[in-house]
């Protein structure tokens, strides 16, 4: 029987720590992941991505790591239980849909209200979804701010990849393997 997965490309094998990816991300507000099978498609699913505290105002922020016009919006990654009580509309966890926000958190809700809203299941094979959960505990918000890691070129795909984006960008902060690159 063949399973198809997106987490179907190279894999950075050694596991990160959710819980210290959230300190940094706590005390830093955003955070880029390298970690198991690089995604296959045009979305960032949580193995090569930016993520941010969207209880801040970081978009700007994110918007100039990665050198990108100011008013482009981001998109939120949520624990799938939750999806509901913080948008209306469809959603899946490919970022695919349209939804309408029910929330107050800026950094992921597009000018005219609505988000392209990344469904975190509770069967993702990605450790992004223990970060959410980690992050959840401890603030009480049930998603964070999710782009691709990557500064106008294709998605981090390889560890060497990952630490050139770290180098040639302002990323503060790399979760790969199983350690963290702090600037």
């Amino acid at each position: 029987k063949l399973i198809w997965s997106p987490y179907s490309g190279y894999d950075i094998q050694r596991p990160i720590n959710p819980t210290e990816v959230v300190d940094h991300l706590l005390s830093h507000k955003y955070c880029g992941i390298a970690n198991g099978r690089a995604e296959f498609g045009p979305r960032a699913l949580g193995n090569r991505s930016l993520i941010a505290d969207v209880r801040f105002d970081i978009q700007d922020t994110v918007n100039t790591i990665k050198r990108r016009q100011k008013y482009r919006p981001f998109a939120p990654a949520i624990l799938e239980e939750f999806a509901d009580e913080y948008f209306e509309g469809p959603m899946n966890e490919y970022m695919q849909f349209t939804s309408i926000a029910k929330h107050d958190y800026a950094p992921v809700t597009h000018v005219d209200g609505t988000a392209r809203v990344q469904i975190v299941k509770k069967d993702c094979e990605s450790v992004f979804r223990k970060v959410i959960e980690e992050y959840y505990e401890r603030t009480g918000v049930p998603m964070l701010l999710n782009t691709s890691l990557n500064i106008q070129e294709p998605i981090v795909y390889s560890p060497a990849n990952a630490i050139n984006t770290f180098v040639n960008s302002g990323v503060d902060v790399l979760a790969i393997e199983d350690f963290i690159v702090v600037r």
